[in-house]
């Protein structure tokens, strides 16, 4: 196999630098705030075995940078709310540091959970688990 340019880690690295990180015990005052905007990019089934922050909105890595778009035709509303604070997590804060780094390349705004769901329930953060 061919020598990587970079690695998975120098990438959360490079963009832990250059984007806002929110403590656990931060996001978890934030709950309920009706300025912010938690987005779970988590896989569903994630979500499913561990369940989720109450209120989060669920948009999926893979479909992000077009959900937040508003020229793509998959663009999503919730994204589009002026004045919003939005905070998007993972479960160990890696998939979403890339996120935040390409949406704030793109001229989005937001933050992440710095260690992710991981360390949320332990915390005391609420979660919200389906049946």
């Amino acid at each position: 196999m061919a020598q990587l340019k970079k690695t998975a880690a120098q990438m959360v690295q490079e963009s832990r630098h250059r984007i806002e990180e929110i403590e656990t015990a931060e996001l978890i005052a934030m709950v309920g705030d009706p300025n912010v905007v938690i987005v779970d990019i988590r896989d569903v089934r994630e979500r499913q075995r561990t369940g989720f922050i109450p209120g989060s909105f669920h948009a999926p890595r893979g479909m992000i940078e077009f959900w937040v778009d508003p020229d793509s035709p998959y663009h999503k509303d919730v994204f589009a709310q002026e004045g919003k604070k939005y905070v998007f997590h993972c479960a160990s804060g890696w998939r979403s540091a890339i996120t935040v780094a390409t949406l704030q390349d793109m001229g989005f705004e937001a933050a992440h959970l710095k260690e992710g769901f991981s360390t949320w329930e332990k915390s005391g953060g609420p979660v919200e688990k389906k049946d």
